[in-house]
């Protein structure tokens, strides 16, 4: 498929976490949007490279948003949520000029509204409260080494899994196994393994669905980490996630009820470039 002078894009990175944006509020060609095009860009040896493709589109009519954020994993299936991608999409929103420098601004999701704003020059984010969090997940029973397993809802479904060191995981075998346990229904689960780092901080290491294999960086999962470390009186109202990429990501989570956690961290532009030719026939 040639992809013709339609397919500008920008390769992002968060966290080690990486995705290729699409501006959709410009024309881009129906054959960008299907799940067949989504996983040629992701191929790394065939394609751009990265864990998803995310599409920035006009808001809804009638919306205050600045635009509307579209996730879709490398496996070309639409995910409601990605924090990496939320990050990337304030910086480059900023970028672009459809997002003020200095003050909040709002984009939709298929999570819902995401309160954004660039701070010491880093994207945050304001995330919907954490749902259905479970500080002893009882239908998912602990291997040797797994102190605690929890599970939270951040925008998409997380397992949190308790160890001493996460290097010692055997993180495609343990992680998929947990990311299609039978409890967790037939969507599964992302999991992730959580160890502390020494400095206060916590490391992690995410098996992640839709790419079914580790990510060097997961918002999501972070958040998830963190509410359930808080929940399990291990971390406190500011948790630091330290990612397999070694960068960190800040979870801030407000003391009052009913209010969502932020989230802080790496939103940079690698590279621009443009689209020619997809190998999908």
């Amino acid at each position: 498929m040639s992809a013709g002078d339609g397919g500008v894009f920008y390769k992002m990175c968060g966290s080690g976490n990486d995705f290729v944006f699409l501006d959709g509020r410009r024309s881009i060609p129906a054959e960008l949007r299907t799940p067949a095009a989504i996983r040629a860009l992701c191929e790394r040896r065939t394609g751009v490279g990265a864990d998803g493709v995310v599409y920035l589109d006009p808001p809804a009519a009638g919306s205050t948003d600045a635009f509307r954020m579209r996730y879709h994993n490398s496996d070309g299936s639409l995910a409601s949520f990605c924090g990496n991608a939320t990050l990337c999409a304030t910086r480059l929103g900023v970028e672009l000029g459809i997002a003020p420098v200095a003050d909040d601004f709002s984009f939709g999701s298929d999570a819902g509204t995401i309160v954004a704003r660039l701070r010491s020059d880093l994207p945050e984010v304001e995330l919907a409260p954490v749902q259905g969090l479970v500080e002893d997940a009882i239908h998912l029973e602990r291997e040797a080494g797994e102190h605690q397993i929890g599970f939270a809802v951040a925008g998409v479904p997380h397992v949190v899994v308790r160890v001493d060191d996460v290097e010692r995981v055997e993180l495609e075998v343990r992680g998929r196994a947990l990311r299609h346990a039978s409890a967790l229904g037939r969507e599964g689960a992302n999991v992730n393994f959580v160890a502390p780092a020494g400095d206060g901080a916590w490391l992690m290491r995410t098996y992640e669905r839709g790419v079914e294999g580790e990510t060097l960086a997961c918002g999501s999962g972070a958040v998830s980490c963190a509410s359930v470390l808080r929940s399990w009186g291990l971390a406190g109202d500011e948790a630091t996630i330290v990612t397999r990429s070694g960068r960190p990501l800040i979870v801030r989570q407000p003391p009052q009820p009913g209010r969502g956690p932020t989230l802080r961290g790496e939103g940079r532009i690698v590279f621009v470039g443009r689209l020619r030719e997809l190998g999908i026939g």
